[in-house]
C-alpha cells in the first residue's frame, strides 16, 4: 500500500472486535487506509475474505450498516490480489496473513504507527517483545509507535507491576491522562468496565451520591466466542467447568474483572470495596448492568431522604445532556435488549427501572466511641440503597465505538 504520507491504522486480529473495528473506522473516515493482520490464510480467495468482512449475523450486511435501508451498496473492489489489497467504501484495506507473533508483523514496512490488538491473546504488558509466544511489546519492535489492547491488561506474574509505559484508558472517563511521551502500550479496558465507569462517574461527581458505603454489580452478559456452542470436555486444569457448557441452552454464572479494572480508570472507587460478577445468557449482543449501591444520605426537613429515585435519575439526565453527552444516554422507555443494538452510547440508563429504599443503620454509643466519637447516645444513620440499570451493546455499539474514539484520540496526539 503506497500511502507513506497518509494516516494508517493497523488492526491485529480479525475476529468479532477486529471486524467491527474495521466497520467503525469505515464510517469515520479518519484513517486514510487500514492494514489488518489476520495471522493466517483466510478462505480460498479474496472474494471469501470480502464476504466475511461485508456480512455479519448480528449486525447485518455492511451495506445496511453504512447506508441503512437506502438501497445504496458499499463499493468493494480488489486492487491487488498478490498484496491482498482491496478498497472498501473508498478506503484501502490490506490483509496481512503471514505472522501470528506481533514481533514478526512488519508494521514499519506498512507505514503503520498505531495498532489496535484485537486478538485477545496478548494481554500482559510485562512480557518482553522477544517472547516466543508473542507479546504486545512485539508490535513496538515491529515498528508501531503505540498499541491499544481491546481488553483489560492481565499480568500473569502477580509479583510484577504494570510498566510505566502502560496505562488503561476509557474514553470519556480518563482518556485525557494519556501522555504521548510516556504511554506506548494502552488498554481500552473491557465492554463492561466501559459501561460501568460511565454509570459511576456522574454519581462520584455529585456530592450527595459520592458518599458510597457499599457497591456491587452484576452484568447480564451476552455470549462470546470463548463459550461452547454445545457441551464440550474441559481442558486439562480447567477450573470453571461451566465455560464448557452449551451457551445456547443455559444461563451460566461467570466471573468478570470489571471491578478491578474500574479501580484503574476511576481510582476513587478503590475505597469502596467494589464487587462484580456476571451471568452469561444466550443472546448475541447487548448486555445489562445491575448496579447496587448504598449511600450515606441526609434527610430533608420533612424527614424524607435526599437521595431517592428522582434524585438519581436527575443526575443521569444532567450527565446525558452535559459532560457525558453522546456517551451516556438516559431512557424512560420500556426497553428490551434488541432495542439497544447498535446504540453508540457507552451506557444507556434504564431510568424507568431504577429504584431506591432508605433505612437506618443503628450505631450504639460504645461502637461510636471506638471510632473517636464523643457521645453517650445511640445513633440511627440514614442510608439509601439504590438499584440502577444500564444497557450496553457489548460488541459494536458501546465498546467498539468507545474504542474507536480512543483510537482516534491517540492518533491525533501522535508525536
Amino acid at each position: 500500500m503506497n500511502l507513506k504520507s497518509k494516516r494508517l491504522l493497523g488492526i491485529n486480529g480479525i475476529g468479532r472486535i477486529g471486524k467491527l473495528t474495521l466497520w467503525h473506522h469505515l464510517t469515520q473516515k479518519h484513517f486514510d487506509g487500514i492494514v489488518i493482520n489476520s495471522g493466517r490464510e483466510l478462505g480460498r480467495s479474496m472474494e471469501d475474505i470480502i464476504q466475511y468482512l461485508s456480512t455479519d449475523s448480528t449486525y447485518g450486511s455492511l451495506d445496511r450498516f453504512l447506508y441503512g435501508y437506502s438501497g445504496k451498496s458499499c463499493n468493494i473492489r480488489i486492487l491487488d490480489r498478490l498484496e491482498n489489497l482491496m478498497e472498501i467504501d473508498g478506503i484501502p484495506v490490506k490483509i496481512l496473513n503471514k505472522a501470528r507473533n506481533p514481533r514478526e508483523i512488519n508494521w514499519v514496512n506498512e507505514n503503520v504507527r498505531l495498532v489496535v490488538d484485537c486478538t485477545g491473546k496478548f494481554l500482559d504488558p510485562t512480557v518482553p517483545a522477544d517472547h516466543p509466544k508473542g507479546s504486545l511489546r512485539g508490535h513496538l519492535e515491529a515498528g508501531a509507535e503505540k498499541v491499544i489492547l481491546s481488553a483489560p491488561f492481565k499480568i500473569s506474574d502477580s509479583s510484577r507491576k504494570k510498566p510505566e509505559d502502560s496505562t488503561m484508558l476509557v474514553y470519556g472517563i480518563n482518556h485525557s491522562l494519556y501522555d504521548p511521551m510516556q504511554h506506548h502500550i494502552l488498554s481500552a479496558a473491557s465492554c463492561t468496565t466501559t459501561g460501568l465507569a460511565h454509570m459511576m462517574k456522574p454519581l462520584l461527581n455529585t456530592k450527595e451520591t459520592s458518599r458510597i458505603i457499599t457497591a456491587s454489580m452484576t452484568t447480564v452478559h451476552s455470549t462470546t466466542n470463548t463459550q461452547s456452542i454445545l457441551d464440550s470436555p474441559p481442558g486439562a486444569g480447567t477450573s470453571d467447568l461451566r465455560k464448557n457448557r452449551s451457551v445456547i441452552n443455559n444461563i451460566i454464572p461467570a466471573s468478570t474483572g470489571a471491578a478491578i479494572a474500574l479501580e484503574e480508570v476511576l481510582p476513587e472507587t478503590r475505597r469502596i470495596g467494589f464487587m462484580a460478577d456476571a451471568i452469561r445468557v444466550p443472546t448475541s449482543t447487548v448486555s445489562l448492568i445491575s448496579l447496587n449501591l448504598t449511600f450515606r444520605t441526609d434527610l430533608t426537613d420533612s424527614g424524607n431522604p435526599v437521595i431517592n429515585r428522582d434524585f438519581i435519575n436527575d443526575i443521569y439526565r444532567k450527565a446525558a445532556a452535559g459532560a457525558q453527552q453522546g456517551l451516556l444516554l438516559f431512557s424512560e422507555d420500556q426497553n428490551v435488549s434488541s432495542d439497544l443494538m447498535g446504540s453508540q452510547a457507552a451506557i444507556i440508563i434504564e431510568g424507568r427501572e431504577n429504584h431506591t429504599r432508605t433505612g437506618f443503620l443503628s450505631l450504639d454509643a460504645e461502637t461510636l466511641k471506638q471510632y473517636g466519637a464523643e457521645t453517650t447516645q445511640d445513633m440511627d444513620l440514614p442510608v439509601t440503597h439504590a438499584k440502577i440499570f444500564g444497557w450496553y451493546d457489548n460488541e459494536f455499539g458501546s465498546y467498539v465505538n468507545a474504542l474507536g474514539k480512543l483510537t482516534k484520540y491517540i492518533d491525533k496526539n501522535l508525536i
